[in-house]
């Protein structure tokens, strides 16, 4: 295996903007020039060919205390995370027939399955996986034998919707029951029969625990529109006995129709779609307990149409903690539940702010304790780390980590619980490092918190990791502008001994040791060697001959904002080249990041070698760059993006290779929103512009999302009148093609037809204009293919 060198670039400043990453693909990961091939080589098709990815490893988790699961060659390993020596476990195909066997001797029907799943381990060898509607335990077993090569696989049991495809499914801790949701009701099933009489004395093997879901009302299920980090809506409890759930109430909201044309006649197919302003559904969250078979709310009182959110049970089992949101999402109160009773027991935690609050991670348990716990606030202007510490029931509330940085992950704590592993930004908001900290001990009176934590993943870029709490190992998977992916194995526990050794406190001294494991190799973990790279990508376009891509940072309306640029291979900087923006903008989201193709994708290469130059900046309002940043665009989202983007758009034709009568812009939802506010907001400036999926009016958008920012529009008439783009339809210049998917429940494909209203009887401005049947708010399938097509041709053709 090949070590992949790292390139230290220069910084440049030119006409005030630094580059601080570049990348070019005419190397190779081994710094050698390669010949490149023609540029015809990267096609639209080449572009979402799998063959122009990054490999990744068939890593599938922690399999047991020690071992990681991994599937080479068409079998399952078990792998030593120590010595890195395999166990085969049992052949991929012979998995598969076992689980379709399984299946059609339950259910009669057979079902297709590719490859092996992923499977949510719960305890040695033992999880639960999903395949299409069927959620399936599995036990595996280890070899007795030397002759035994494969062990022996147990499906338990597995679970199957009646006449259609369950909803929702979620396993108890020790796997043994399971909640399924089906026709918007909550059944439970499973082998552990001791835990409910009805279970026990269940013919069917499972109990229907609620019967009134269907027709506006639904139980189990992801709320609010899958805002404020919520993405599930089963939550069980530590010691399996009672299950908590949402119940929505969406009877008030008004009716949505999506009209497929796959039929004949078309068929109108109605969705709930609260509109900002109007009814918002109504939720709570129920407690069923298997035991005495009994089941409660929460009296979580006030308006109908608050927000519950950051659903969390106390260890023991006998609370539960959720964070309530006003419908003005300006005040977030954390409250705690008796679960026996359903009766509130404390606020424990209450914030507040004139723009919004987005509480998104519920309380992290402190290991050993019932009580006290580490939650998350943006209450410094930062997410950040605070602990509760609970005396006579009230919390003595201490911040943990501070610095104009975020926290962007939690892995957990080490075994002793001495030491929090989280994400953060702390090396630059477009990295992703894991840090240790030592948390007992935290004193946050300066604002760097480098000198007091250990960085554990010293590689610059994006480290994405997995934690082992059991053995101290971590599982990290690195990108970077020069490194397509690379796996490391971290011993956690050797590298913060290591740097508290060599620095004589927790601050981070770099570079680390890497050390490369020859592929096969038997290696005992020695002192010093606390990195193993386990896998390595090789870099699938260094043959294609492509051009630099460079990410540039710039200060802009009195913040830092970064941008990144993709160069056609021939680049002469003597020359002048047409350019296509690319734009998101929005909330929740950050473009460029130091990842492989910084972020970007290789659609923007393929533009770039046929002669265009292809920028991307974030703007305000993107994420992971603090509060201030993000709710600057509070009852006016558009404004500060748009004024953002102008100013990229002024440096960029003030480059001597800009041809400034030959600027594009294109993107999609939120983009498409800012493609289509640029081009009519700021006539002149861009002569062509794609806008895929975009909102028009934000009073058309969702309730949750819509009001965050805008408020309500009866609150804010100014902020949607100024921002509503069918103000703007007649001042529409130079070409502009929206597409919508028809069946779009996410930006209702409304949006983009009132504006083809607007501007046919504006009669001057002239819109190009594309469906997609069938297809929801992103494109995809083999039908992607076919979107970028004819977004590359728009421009080659008009621009």
């Amino acid at each position: 295996m090949n070590r992949i060198s790292v390139r230290i670039f220069s910084i440049l400043f030119i006409f005030g903007c630094t580059a601080i990453f570049a990348q070019s693909n005419n190397e190779n990961l081994s710094g050698k020039k390669v010949v490149p091939n023609n540029s015809s080589a990267l096609t639209i098709d080449a572009c979402f060919s799998p063959k122009n990815y990054p490999k990744n490893a068939k890593l599938y988790g922690w399999i047991t205390k020690t071992d990681y699961a991994e599937v080479i060659d068409g079998l399952l390993y078990t792998v030593s995370a120590t010595t890195l020596s395999k166990t085969p476990l049992i052949k991929v195909d012979s998995f598969i027939q076992l689980t379709k066997t399984a299946i059609k001797a339950t259910s009669g029907e057979t079902v297709d399955m590719f490859g092996f799943p992923m499977i949510h381990w719960i305890a040695d060898y033992q999880g639960w996986f999903e395949v299409g509607r069927f959620a399936m335990a599995v036990d595996f077993k280890k070899p007795v034998t030397d002759n035994l090569m494969f062990g022996p696989v147990q499906i338990k049991y597995s679970i199957h919707g009646q006449s259609e495809e369950a909803q929702a499914t979620e396993f108890s801790p020790d796997a043994e029951l399971i909640a399924v949701i089906k026709k918007d009701n909550l059944y439970i099933s499973g082998r552990k029969t001791s835990a409910s009489k009805n279970l026990a004395t269940s013919i069917s093997g499972e109990i229907q625990i609620t019967k009134d879901g269907g027709n506006g009302i639904v139980y189990g299920q992801s709320v609010h529109r899958n805002e404020f980090g919520i993405s599930k809506g089963l939550f069980w409890s530590a010691d399996n006995d009672k299950l908590a759930f949402y119940r929505m109430d969406e009877r008030r909201v008004t009716d949505y129709p999506l009209f497929g044309v796959q039929t004949r006649p078309a068929k109108a197919n109605s969705i709930k779609y609260p509109m900002a302003g109007d009814s918002s559904h109504t939720v709570t969250l129920g407690i069923y307990h298997l035991l005495s078979d009994r089941l409660v709310y929460l009296n979580t009182q006030g308006t109908y149409d608050h927000y519950l959110t950051n659903i969390t049970w106390t260890p023991d089992s006998k609370f539960v903690y959720i964070s309530w949101v006003n419908r003005e999402q300006n005040k977030m109160e954390l409250r705690k539940y008796d679960a026996v009773s359903g009766g509130l027991v404390s606020v424990d935690y209450q914030m507040s702010h004139p723009k919004f609050v987005e509480p998104e991670n519920g309380p992290l348990f402190i290991p050993g304790s019932n009580t006290d716990f580490l939650l998350q606030s943006e209450s410094d202007g930062w997410n950040h780390f605070y602990l509760f510490k609970f005396a006579n029931k009230r919390p003595i509330i201490k911040q943990i980590t501070k610095g104009n940085w975020e926290v962007t992950d939690v892995l957990g704590f080490t075994k002793d619980g001495k030491y929090l592993l989280f994400e953060n930004t702390m090396a630059s908001p477009l990295e992703r490092h894991v840090h240790a900290l030592l948390w007992k001990e935290s004193k946050v009176t300066a604002l760097d918190m480098s000198t007091k934590t250990i960085d554990l993943t010293p590689f610059n870029g994006t480290n994405k990791c997995s934690f082992n709490a059991e053995n101290g190992l971590m599982i990290n998977t690195l990108s970077n502008i020069q490194t397509p992916r690379k796996i490391y194995l971290i011993d956690v526990i050797k590298q913060i001994a290591t740097s508290l050794t060599q620095n004589g406190s927790t601050k981070t001294k770099k570079p680390y040791t890497e050390t490369v494991i020859p592929e096969g190799a038997m290696v005992t973990l020695g002192e010093g060697v606390n990195h193993k790279i386990i896998f390595e990508s090789p870099n699938p376009i260094a043959n294609l001959g492509l051009g630099k891509m460079e990410i540039n940072k710039r200060m802009v309306n009195g913040f830092d904002q970064y941008s990144r640029i993709f160069y056609p291979s021939n680049f002469d900087p003597n020359k002048k080249y047409p350019l296509v923006v690319y734009v998101y903008g929005g909330p929740h989201a950050q473009m460029i990041t130091n990842s492989w193709l910084g972020g970007g994708n290789l659609w923007m290469h393929y533009m770039a070698e046929n002669g265009y130059i292809v920028y991307t900046q974030d703007n305000r309002g993107s994420s992971h760059r603090g509060l201030v940043f993000e709710n600057a665009v509070h009852r006016q989202l558009g404004t500060a993006e748009m004024a953002d983007q102008l100013d990229g758009l002024a440096w960029l034709k003030s480059q001597k290779w800009c041809d400034s009568t030959r600027v594009g812009i294109h993107g999609w939802s939120f983009g498409g929103f800012m493609t289509t506010s640029l081009m009519t907001r700021t006539p002149g400036k861009y002569k062509v512009g794609v806008a895929g999926g975009p909102v028009i009016d934000w009073s058309y958008y969702e309730i949750m999302y819509t009001e965050r920012y805008m408020d309500r529009p009866d609150e804010n008439p100014e902020g949607y009148k100024s921002n509503n783009l069918l103000n703007y339809a007649d001042k529409l210049q130079g070409r502009l093609l929206m597409i919508h998917g028809a069946d779009d429940d996410v930006v209702v494909w409304q949006n983009s037809l009132m504006f083809v209203d607007k501007a046919v009887k504006a009669k001057n401005a002239q819109l190009d204009y594309f469906v997609y049947p069938g297809h929801k708010h992103n494109v995809i399938g083999p039908d992607r293919v076919h979107l970028y097509k004819k977004i590359s041709q728009y421009f080659f053709d008009f621009l």
